[in-house]
């Protein structure tokens, strides 16, 4: 797309995208022929990027693609702080060990859809310029901003409202992003539409400091897995762009049948008229044709992250294992510790345990009561069941049709 008018660029830009806070200003960016900086913050709050967050790096890979610089801000700064947009409650805060941690995974995952050499991607870390800031440093960005327009945001007039407590510490999590815009000198600034509140801080900070202020442009937010909220690791609802193929193909055939266009228009790559095509099919279809299009929608997505038959393969293990009841083909391995033995002899109540099939002995007995545990095809049904190692060896223990573990005696 390098070398594209701005009329045709403008078209890419804006396809998919909700909020432009100034169209005619991102026209005028264009139009001065110089590479724009385009800049995306992410706080590496967990350790997996999902699709919903590979909606807006697809678009900032677009800018790249135009010939634009990509701006990455690793905010292992401000995920200290926590970002409230959404929160109905304080986020629990992180140690620097995890946040370290999280930060460097986030660069090679967020590379899987960005143009990673240097003369289109810049990653920095927000700690650069933030950590360095004093308290008079700290009371002079703090003057730039009213508590009232604070207040002004939904999520914090929401929770005032409601008498929920909003600490100090979040009120600054605004300021602190728009200060990162000030400091990498940002032309365009993307995110979901639950940062419009921050970006648009960014703006203003800018315009405050003297500064152009940076092009406000918001993509949807992808819902999760079961529909309803937003795509979040916190609420187990997502699907990382790293997590394997089996896994990604599994969780993406829960996905409800309400929210499958908003999947093929967000979570696909696919260009606007194959998406249009995607849902008129998708809205006539009967229940049957709609499993069929799901299947499509895990194989794209798959293939999207792994490589060409990556779905196709994917596809086959799920028939495998959830219409052939057959165990995966890669199932994990563990091994009986010697001190976890009685006489020589462990509970299947305990291996289940041990195994990460059930979070407690009591929830291993009771779920052998219920029918649900096999060793091989062979169900358990004594909850006080013991077994030596060696009669065990390399066999499958399974929960329901859905958790596997190879035991092994050493």
């Amino acid at each position: 797309m390098a070398g594209a008018n701005v009329d045709e660029q403008l078209g890419v830009l804006r396809a998919g995208t909700v909020d432009c806070i100034t169209e005619g200003e991102l026209r005028g960016k264009l139009a001065s022929g110089r590479p724009l900086r385009i800049k995306l913050g992410l706080d590496p709050t967990a350790s997996d990027i999902h699709l919903g967050s590979a909606v807006v790096l697809r678009k900032l890979r677009q800018f790249q693609d135009l010939g634009h610089v990509a701006v990455l801000i690793i905010g292992d700064f401000t995920a200290r702080v926590g970002d409230p947009s959404g929160r109905t409650a304080t986020r629990p805060p992180l140690s620097g060990d995890e946040i370290d941690a999280n930060a460097m995974t986030y660069v090679d995952q967020a590379q899987h859809i960005l143009l990673p050499d240097e003369d289109h991607l810049e990653v920095r870390r927000n700690s650069e310029w933030l950590a360095p800031m004093d308290m008079a440093d700290v009371l002079r960005l703090t003057s730039r901003v009213t508590v009232a327009r604070l207040l002004e945001r939904n999520d914090f007039s929401a929770r005032y409202e409601a008498g929920e407590p909003i600490s100090l510490m979040e009120l600054l999590y605004p300021l602190l992003q728009g200060w990162d815009s000030v400091m990498i000198d940002a032309d365009v600034e993307l995110g979901g539409t639950d940062q419009l509140f921050n970006i648009l801080t960014g703006r203003h900070l800018q315009e405050q400091v003297g500064k152009a202020p940076q092009v406000v442009l918001t993509t949807p937010l992808l819902v999760g897995i079961g529909g309803g909220e937003k795509m979040s690791k916190s609420l187990g609802n997502h699907v990382g762009i790293t997590q394997p193929p089996d896994q990604q193909f599994g969780k993406l055939m829960r996905v409800p049948d309400e929210v499958m266009p908003q999947y093929f228009e967000l979570a696909t790559a696919w260009g606007a008229d194959r998406v249009a095509d995607a849902i008129a099919e998708i809205e006539r279809a009967e229940p049957a044709d709609r499993a069929r299009l799901k299947r499509e929608l895990a194989r794209t997505v798959v293939d999207l992250y792994h490589g060409e038959s990556a779905g196709a393969a994917a596809e086959s293990e799920f028939d495998r294992v959830f219409k052939d009841h057959a165990a995966p083909t890669d199932v994990q391995e563990y091994v009986i510790p010697p001190e976890e033995l009685r006489d020589g002899r462990i509970e299947v109540a305990r291996l289940l345990t041990l195994a990460g099939l059930a979070a407690s002995n009591r929830e291993g007995r009771r779920k052998i009561q219920e029918g649900g545990v096999y060793l091989e095809d062979e169900r358990v049904t004594d909850p006080s069941r013991e077994v030596a190692p060696v009669d065990v060896d390399g066999r499958l223990l399974r929960l329901g049709r859905r958790s596997w573990i190879r035991i092994r005696a050493r």
